[in-house]
Order: structure tokens, then C-alpha cells, then sequence
């Protein structure tokens, strides 16, 4: 694992070791570590919902079509 020093400024110091205390990270980088992934899940989501949006429609969205997809998100959660 790499390490990266960074400078803050006390006020965003202080906010970042609060965090830590209250949010039972165990230190500040794991506290950082979770904020970058977090921020890689988004923009992976913009891509996603960008690339969904610029595709051809393929059918009609109806109540159906929701709760089929509510069914496999259940069936994937369970296994």
C-alpha cells in the first residue's frame, strides 16, 4: 500500500477528527480511504447513467417492467 501525505487547514483538520471519533473509523485514513471510494462509486454511477441515457430505447417502461426488475434485484439479494 502507498501512502500519501496531505496538508489541511485546521478547521478542515479538526472536521476530519471528529469524524473519525464519531463515526468509529479507526483512523484518519480510513476515514479518507472511504470518502475516495465513495467518490469513485459516484462517478461510476454518472458513466453508467450517462451511457444509459444516450442508449436507443429497447421497450416500454410499465408497472410490469418494475416489478420484474424489483423481482431479480430481490433473487440477486438473497443469493
Amino acid at each position: 500500500m502507498s501512502t500519501m501525505n496531505i496538508s489541511l487547514p485546521d478547521s478542515l483538520k479538526s472536521f476530519v477528527d471528529e469524524q473519525v471519533g464519531e463515526r468509529g473509523y479507526g483512523t484518519s485514513s480510513e476515514y479518507v480511504r472511504e470518502l475516495i471510494c465513495r467518490d469513485q462509486d459516484r462517478v461510476r454511477l454518472r458513466g453508467l447513467l450517462l451511457e444509459g441515457a444516450s442508449s436507443p430505447s429497447t421497450a416500454a417502461v410499465d408497472p410490469a417492467y418494475f416489478e420484474k426488475l424489483r423481482k431479480r434485484v430481490r433473487k440477486a439479494a438473497k443469493a
